[in-house]
């Protein structure tokens, strides 16, 4: 289950919000590792720390990290509260596990935001932007901010990939570009923090007065090559509940001509079961009306049209994206693959945010 490894700091390579990333020294070898400082402390040259070394070991998809669980010689303070009330929160995330936190729930008795989630009941027709990979985001923003600047924009994080918001270098550059995140479910580290979709997108609607909202998993994806069988099936669950607050739903296509594996290339599985088979109300789902390679566009139509019976198919024009995709204030990346090499992918979800900033119109 856990690989653990026990070594010593020898450097702090670099910081971003909520994340250090260190060299440690475990045994002869040297070893990446990431410390969420608002867990375990901060990290110091020299200080030894407890590693999870498992994904690491095993090639998946951590970051190439080795984590830092704890440093068991220089614990952190506990925060300033006295930790037997519910004064500050109590919403759990990451439950039950050892390194389970505790922070204020939006909706809870003691946020300040409380009387506002009571009477909040609709999203009022706002456009809520899905899509399976953490890797659209920056793509949908463009998209969106491309077609009207002055939209305020809402990022709502799910837990199907990582937990930590702060392991996310994308949210780090994008944070003077959001309205604030969300982090639903067992995710944390959001600006808010909320126990599920629903909640997470009342709050982005009424306390951080979002025009449109952004919902995907945070960094990673879980998934076994299995029709069935991956993270992104969570994507059909938030088209209904966004259908069900009254909000205006967007899906984001996964599309690409530069993954590798068949399931992937054209309409990926994952779009085509979450919003196909698994989303029971109807959503918008845009798609480049020119910028495709025709081979790829014939692909794609072909596997859209069952989607049709359910969702409106949109053509959006394309003109003035590929710029705002290259202006991005953050680097475009989904599965090691640039904007050039699966530009496909980051222009159908820029496609997505151009729409669903078009509905504000309307």
């Amino acid at each position: 289950m856990v690989r653990w490894r026990s070594g010593t700091v020898r450097a702090i390579r670099r910081r971003w919000r909520g994340a250090v990333e260190l060299d440690v020294q475990v045994g002869d070898d040297q070893l990446r590792a990431l410390a969420y400082p608002e867990l375990v402390g901060e990290p110091e040259p020299g200080d030894r720390v407890l590693l999870n070394v498992g994904a690491l070991v095993m090639g998946l998809g951590t970051g190439g990290y080795a984590l830092v669980v704890a440093l068991p010689d220089r614990l952190p303070p506990d925060p300033a509260d006295d930790g037997t009330t519910r004064d500050t929160g109590h919403l759990v995330k990451a439950r039950y596990t050892p390194l389970q936190a505790i922070s204020l729930g939006v909706d809870e008795e003691a946020s300040p935001h409380r009387s506002v989630m009571e009477h909040a009941e609709s999203l009022d027709g706002m456009p809520v932007v899905t899509a399976d990979l953490h890797s659209a985001l920056p793509a949908i923003l463009a998209g969106i901010k491309a077609t009207n600047s002055t939209a305020r924009i809402a990022y709502v994080m799910t837990d199907g990939g990582a937990l930590p918001a702060w392991f996310s270098r994308t949210l780090d550059g994008l944070a003077g570009h959001l309205a604030g995140t969300v982090t639903t479910g067992q995710a944390f580290g959001g600006d808010l923090e909320a126990s599920t979709v629903h909640t997470g997108l009342l709050a982005a609607r009424h306390v951080l007065r979002a025009d449109i909202t952004i919902v995907a998993q945070g960094p990673g994806n879980l998934g076994t090559g299995t029709p069935w069988g991956f993270s992104g099936v969570a994507l059909g669950e938030a088209i209904n509940a966004i259908g069900i607050l009254g909000g205006r739903a967007v899906g984001s296509l996964r599309v690409s001509d530069g993954d590798g594996r068949p399931r992937h290339r054209g309409v990926s599985h994952h779009s085509l079961t979450a919003y196909g088979k698994v989303a029971l109300l109807p959503a918008d789902l845009p798609v480049p009306d020119d910028g495709l390679e025709p081979a790829l566009a014939a692909v794609v139509d072909a596997a859209l049209v069952p989607l049709a019976e359910r969702h409106r198919l949109v053509r959006v024009p394309v003109e003035g994206l590929d710029e705002a995709l290259r202006k991005s204030p953050v680097g475009l990346s989904t599965m090691g693959r640039g904007l050039d090499a699966d530009h496909a992918y980051f222009l159908t979800a820029a496609a997505a945010g151009r729409h669903a900033a078009t509905l504000l119109l309307t």
